[in-house]
């Protein structure tokens, strides 16, 4: 299959040729790696690429042979090597699949490498040390930054090296690059994707498992197959009432919408995106949704609310860092973390079990508000960022003179309208509605719903879908583009 066929097709569309037998599996893997071959050079996305002769036959998976990468971060395969961005955990090789390993391999999905991320996905950009091949590149503009910490899937996706890409999200990790890229990315509801088993919780809570894709029904696909709790899971999400990939297709109903223009702590929405919210403002009421500008409260001031997620972010790390300092027989120092991790493990450090255990009590103010919301509105919609994906660097600069608490703010400045829905557990959104009219960079739109309440979005997303088509929309890096591809 050449590359130009190969990327007109989304990850149900592959398994659907594999399944006609129009297609072998090995085809659809070679394309791949021609893909990604032509276009990683530009933009940094694929740490690495491996054989796959040890992966088990397709056979009839409902994902049956779809090319697939892997984040370097959050899953484990046996025999590869999950470095989490960080020289701390250079070379570290996976001894076992993790849970969600073994449910992408039932899937039938053929994983051939992994994806890059910021070291120990604790930033919002994706430019790692490690790997030695310089920042993440968004394929629209490769001067700009790709986002994190799920940088790498968002770009191989967006650059169409692969259909779909497996992500994470803790503060806006899977949603921020979805953003940046022009992807559909949803974070599940907490619970609904095992940790385990080398974990019960990441980040105390905040973080699930998910991916990024071009095609709402994608994810949907994807989220079927991944679901469902584990022995040992510390969470619960009711199952669903029908599998997601039935819900793209089905109408949402007229949904009450409230829309929060502005972020918590007083970020303001800068132009472009503003103007994007009021286009898709417009977009839901021509589909018949009730919309309006709504006030929804955190149950925490800004900064006690920054403060609190400070000290379990900065907690969790340390206590990730001292194991892997231990594993490896390494130093903590800057030889092997980089400032902005270097600066939240000396500030987890700190913080103490007293601090922690009052942090919990924060984050239960912050989910019991956010879903009493949910009773006035089904869904409430924000931009996912306020602002265009920033330039290369931009992000790091004048970082060596932030503290551990300095970096979560920075963070949280650049993606306040994320982390809340990540400490409420809820589930919600980045759909590419729209895209700048002055760069054609693109633009999300992020949607949140009720706990466990996956479905409506899906269902609305699939509604943008048909209304506002995005997928045909291609970067300037794009796989399709190559000549004799």
């Amino acid at each position: 299959m050449r590359i130009a066929e190969y990327v007109r097709f989304d990850a149900v569309g592959l398994a659907e040729l594999v399944a006609d037998g129009q297609v072998t599996a090995p085809e659809l893997e070679a394309a791949a790696r021609e893909a990604a071959e032509a276009v990683n050079p530009r933009i940094n996305a694929i740490v690495e690429t491996w054989p796959t002769d040890d992966e088990p036959a397709p056979g009839s998976a409902p994902l049956a042979g779809v090319p697939f990468l892997i984040k370097d971060m959050g899953v484990t395969m046996a025999g590869r090597r999950l470095e989490l961005g960080s020289r701390l955990a250079a070379g570290n090789v996976a001894r076992a699949d993790s849970f969600l390993m073994r449910r992408f391999r039932r899937a039938g999905l053929v994983t051939f490498g992994r994806t890059t991320t910021p070291e120990m996905a604790y930033s919002i950009t994706t430019e790692p040390v490690l790997y030695g091949h310089g920042p993440t590149r968004n394929p629209w503009d490769p001067e700009r930054s790709a986002g994190g910490s799920s940088g790498g899937a968002g770009a191989a996706v967006a650059a169409g090296v692969v259909p779909i890409a497996h992500a994470t999200d803790a503060a806006g990790s899977l949603r921020i690059p979805a953003s940046y890229n022009g992807l559909f990315g949803l974070k599940p509801t907490r619970g609904r994707v095992s940790m385990g088993p080398g974990a019960d919780e990441v980040f105390s809570g905040l973080a699930v498992q998910g991916g990024v894709s071009r095609t709402v029904r994608d994810s949907a696909a994807l989220l079927d197959l991944i679901r469902g709790p584990e022995p040992g899971d510390p969470y619960f999400a009711q199952e669903p009432y029908r599998p997601y990939a039935q819900e793209v297709t089905r109408a949402p109903g007229a949904l009450r919408i409230g829309v929060l223009p502005q972020a918590w702590g007083g970020r303001r929405t800068t132009a472009p995106v503003a103007e994007a919210l009021a286009r898709t403002v417009r977009l839901l009421e021509s589909l018949g949704h009730q919309v309006e500008e709504a006030e929804v409260g955190l149950g925490s001031d800004w900064e006690e609310f920054v403060l609190a997620s400070a000290h379990l972010m900065a907690a969790n790390l340390t206590a990730s860092v001292d194991e892997l300092a231990a594993a490896f027989g390494r130093p903590v120092d800057d030889s092997t973390l980089e400032p902005d991790t270097l600066a939240g493990y000396r500030y987890g450090q700190r913080v103490s079990g007293s601090q922690l255990i009052a942090a919990f009590g924060i984050r239960n103010r912050v989910a019991r508000t956010l879903a009493g919301s949910f009773d006035a509105y089904d869904v409430l919609l924000t931009p996912t960022v306020p602002e265009l994906p920033l330039p290369v660097g931009a992000y790091t600069e004048g970082g060596d003179a932030l503290d551990g608490l300095g970096w979560i703010d920075r963070l949280n400045d650049r993606s306040p309208f994320t982390l809340a829905f990540n400490a409420a557990g809820t589930p919600a959104a980045s759909i590419p509605v729209t895209a700048d009219t002055a760069t054609g960079l693109p633009i999300g739109m992020q949607f949140a719903a009720g706990y466990g309440h996956e479905a409506r979005l899906f269902r609305l997303a699939g509604q943008l879908e048909q209304a506002s088509p995005w997928s045909s929309r291609t970067p300037a890096v794009w796989a399709g583009n190559q000549t004799g591809g």
